[in-house]
């Protein structure tokens, strides 16, 4: 009889590509719930209030520390969104055999970080 571990020793554990993809395709999706979806709001709210909160959150905004979560939220949304179209053709069983899932999940890590640094750079 094996010994089993007593603990799994995570960091070890080599994670395929695809469970890296799903695992950061939950991240963005926590990511965007917990920090974009009330930065949305605030950014709307201030920009609608008056003409002086409407240039407050300009200037807010222009600062190179908020262009950098902007671009990082930009970055959670185009993975979750590109993800999110891998899983819904995954669904209706298009390339689930091992090689189509290991290029689909590089598919959607290049082209959202491609994408990310295309809009990332019409932001900046």
């Amino acid at each position: 009889m094996k010994k089993r571990p007593v603990y799994l020793d995570l960091p070890r554990i080599r994670l395929p590509l695809p469970g890296w993809v799903s695992i950061l395709h939950r991240v963005s999706g926590a990511l965007l719930f917990l920090v974009g979806i009330p930065l949305l709001l605030y950014g709307v709210s201030a920009s609608l209030a008056s003409p002086e909160s409407h240039a407050a959150l300009k200037a807010v905004f222009a600062h190179p520390v908020a262009k950098l979560v902007l671009v990082g939220m930009l970055w959670a949304y185009l993975h979750h969104f590109c993800a999110g179209i891998r899983y819904l053709l995954l669904d209706v069983h298009r390339g689930i055999d091992l090689e189509p899932a290991r290029r689909s999940s590089a598919v959607v890590l290049v082209l959202s970080l491609a994408l990310t640094l295309v809009l990332g750079a019409r932001l900046w």
